[in-house]
């Protein structure tokens, strides 16, 4: 008697329109999955070859987004932030979440070297995200430093990163106790001269691993501390921003736009001075910092600058109704910014985009008895669950292809960082997929969310497209009709994978 034939796909997902990052054609497929990995994707595919069949029904499929700068833990507990944060970036077609994280306050509100940090951190994560997450660490003391090539080879964190205003000035404004902040040594100090340390050390561990050398970067959050001190005084002595409704015009001009292109000039200047070639500039948020990161690239073309930009400073300017809700570093800014930085998206100055997600509860980010005051507003918020179907939604109306799209949110980031199963729907790769619709309007509601935040600056924003189904290496992680499916089954990503 002969055996039934074994079937060679585990799931077909029939009839979708396939968006790859590469040319600028959206072909209609089906995609065939086979141990959790892209099998064939093709027309036509015999709906019996598979085990289990779904219904693309004429959908955009795009490669699941790659979110590479999150926040996770930084304001609520990681245990509580992991599960909570990456649900909301499933509903938003993230597939995989790169999160920031350092020593000091906030996060773990510890200091010392990461051989003790780390560990936690990754056994605090194990089990709880929703998509498949890393993280980029920070060397904030000369022991970090040390530790690089170690968190390369042993924990596979290949991206590191330099607030560059930390040293003088606080998170959330003016600040006078930086040290304790930053929970460093008497002997240790937070300036230009440890962000060439760090950088120095970032290139010998590129040297030492030489295999890996491509994909291990370091990323800059560029504003000037003495810049952004002095204009905030004068800005705060200024009665013309003391008028309802001009807080974020306040924040911005106390955190202005020369801060962000002065920053990026020393930034690449040392880079230049350190020898070393893979420079993220991160949030780039106004005209005069993308003109200055264009004309260092031009100064330094041996030199491979990466330039990111976020939802956020995508969508919202200084006149946006969520006021203080809307404060986050750098600033949200004027609208002729926000018109630069979709100028320079389009033109293929700005590499990707990301949601730069910080969930700050309501009762955190504005203290009590403090509304409608932007200086005591904590910075940053949530917004990775709206990350594909915004730039879908507003790109398509400024003439963005989709193609273009599936590049800046998934394959640019994932090939930058070590990402090498990530952002592209093709033989191999992990089957992460976004399906889109990109005719279905909706109006964003803060309570439709899975964050914890309670809120978003996005609220009542009326998108275009609305991403349907989230599939995590071939498993639905969300739909639109019943949300977040089934328990964690992210996994962590030691970088560069293979």
């Amino acid at each position: 008697m002969s055996q039934p034939k074994s079937k060679p796909y585990d799931l077909l997902i029939r009839n979708v329109r396939v968006v790859r990052p590469h040319g600028n054609v959206v072909h209609e497929a089906d995609v065939a999955i086979k141990d959790g990995k892209f099998a064939r994707v093709a027309p036509g595919i015999d709906p019996k070859s598979a085990k289990s069949v779904h219904e693309g029904r004429g959908l955009l499929a795009f490669p699941g987004a790659v979110d590479a700068h999150m926040h996770s833990g930084i304001y609520a507990p990681l245990h509580e932030d992991a599960v909570s944060e990456s649900k909301a970036a499933a509903m938003g077609g993230v597939t995989s979440s790169l999160n920031y994280f350092r020593t000091g306050q906030y996060y773990l509100n510890k200091g010392g070297p990461y051989k003790k940090f780390f560990p936690e951190v990754l056994d605090i994560s194990k089990n709880r995200f929703h998509v498949d997450y890393g993280y980029h660490l920070a060397p904030m003391d000369s022991t970090h430093i040390a530790e690089i090539p170690e968190l390369i080879d042993k924990h596979g964190v290949s991206s590191f990163k330099i607030f560059m205003f930390y040293g003088s000035h606080g998170l959330h404004g003016a600040s006078n106790s930086q040290r304790e902040f930053l929970m460093i040594g008497e002997d240790e100090r937070y300036d230009f001269a440890h962000f060439e340390f760090i950088m120095r050390g970032v290139q010998a561990a590129r040297e030492q691993f030489p295999e890996r050398a491509r994909q291990i970067s370091l990323s800059l959050h560029c504003e000037t501390a003495e810049i952004m001190t002095a204009y905030t005084k004068i800005v705060e002595k200024d009665k013309s921003f003391r008028k309802p409704g001009m807080g974020l015009a306040a924040y911005s001009a106390s955190r202005p736009q020369h801060s962000e292109g002065l920053a990026v000039f020393i930034a690449s200047y040392l880079a230049y001075e350190t020898a070393l070639p893979n420079i993220n500039l991160l949030h780039l948020s106004s005209r005069k910092a993308v003109q200055a990161a264009l004309m260092m690239a031009e100064t330094f073309p041996h030199i491979d600058f990466r330039r990111e930009v976020t939802i956020g400073h995508l969508m919202l300017d200084i006149h946006a109704k969520a006021a203080e809700l809307a404060k986050v570093n750098p600033p949200i800014r004027p609208r002729d910014d926000v018109e630069y930085l979709w100028q320079a998206l389009l033109e293929g100055d700005l590499d990707w985009v990301v949601s730069d997600h910080a969930c700050c509860r309501q009762e955190m980010k504005v203290p009590k008895g403090h509304s409608g005051d932007i200086w005591m507003a904590k910075s940053g918020f949530g917004g990775t669950e709206y990350l594909l179907p915004a730039l879908v939604s507003e790109g398509t109306r400024r003439g963005m292809g989709y193609n273009h799209m599936a590049r800046v949110l998934a394959w640019n980031p994932a090939q930058r960082y070590g990402l090498n199963r990530k952002g592209d729907i093709a033989e191999g790769f992990d089957a992460d997929l976004a399906l889109v619709d990109p005719a279905r309007g909706w109006t964003i509601h803060a309570q439709e969310s899975p964050s914890t935040q309670g809120y978003t600056p996005f609220e009542g924003l009326e998108l275009s497209a609305r991403v349907e189904e989230t599939w995590l290496r071939g498993q639905q992680i969300y739909n639109n009709a019943q949300g977040v499916i089934g328990k964690p089954r992210g996994q962590y990503l030691h970088r560069p994978t293979a």
